[in-house]
């Protein structure tokens, strides 16, 4: 039931850190996987290790035309779509009262709309067949953070738009789900950890497993989310943060 074997997935900055954490999940499974992200070098990188079904799609997920011209190149070499994964993401971190006002709708448009843009892209393939949304939230759609507002509004926002798309889809067997992770080493965290003084510390005691997360660890969620094992959960923000959460 987790065999994914002539499904085809999207995975938008799947390029590196959690995005090709999942995207190697879901080829070790059998998945042909799409990775989309802006960094064309990183993308061959990754490619090297998701193997000869993976392709890349250059493009920035925050622009509707984007989106339809990612679904249109996946839908033209692999002849289908069944699973996609929103995973493009991005922080700035500073107080909120020294907040631009460009800087909240750059993060708001790269970490929810562009997730909103490509499941509105996606939506008929994915209904063709049935289909799974895999979104990309965080222990900050839950949490509140001070230095970064406009962050946990926007993970915040995922999962209330996982609910709301598993609602809406629902009686087109497409499920919406959305993944939680916790502190997970990525270079997206080794900035927050270089800005942001004691906070690895403050990470691992607050996390009961005592260790940050790897990508790797984000795989076997997405790949149980992508397959037939989660046909009846839709809905469901889960947790993959070593008890972060449930440490309060």
């Amino acid at each position: 039931m987790f065999d994914l074997s002539a499904r085809v997935a999207i995975v938008t900055g799947g390029n590196g850190g959690i995005g090709l954490g999942m995207a190697k999940g879901l080829a070790g499974a059998g998945a042909e996987v799409v990775i989309a992200g802006r960094d064309e070098a990183k993308a061959q990188a990754a490619l090297a290790q998701l193997g000869p079904g993976a392709s890349f799609v250059a493009g920035n997920v925050a622009h509707k035309a984007d989106c339809d011209a990612l679904v249109a190149a996946c839908l033209a070499r692999h002849g289908r779509l069944d699973i996609v994964v929103n995973n493009a993401g991005m922080a700035i971190r500073k107080p909120p009262q020294d907040l631009a006002e460009d800087e909240w709708r750059q993060v708001l448009d790269v970490n929810l709309t562009a997730a909103f843009l490509l499941c509105q892209a996606a939506y008929s393939a994915l209904k063709a067949r049935g289909g799974k949304i895999i979104n990309t939230g965080s222990v900050m759609s839950l949490l509140g953070a001070a230095h970064a507002a406009p962050y946990a509004a926007s993970k915040g926002g995922i999962l209330q738009l996982t609910r709301a798309l598993a609602v809406a889809w629902a009686p087109d067997n497409i499920q919406v789900n959305a993944i939680l992770p916790g502190y997970i080493e990525t270079d997206l965290t080794d900035a927050a950890r270089a800005q942001v003084a004691g906070l690895s510390e403050y990470v691992l005691l607050r996390t009961p497993a005592k260790r940050w997360g790897k990508p790797s660890d984000l795989a076997g969620t997405a790949v149980f989310l992508a397959s037939s094992a989660s046909d009846f959960v839709t809905g469901a923000g889960i947790p993959v943060d070593g008890g972060y959460l449930a440490n309060a």
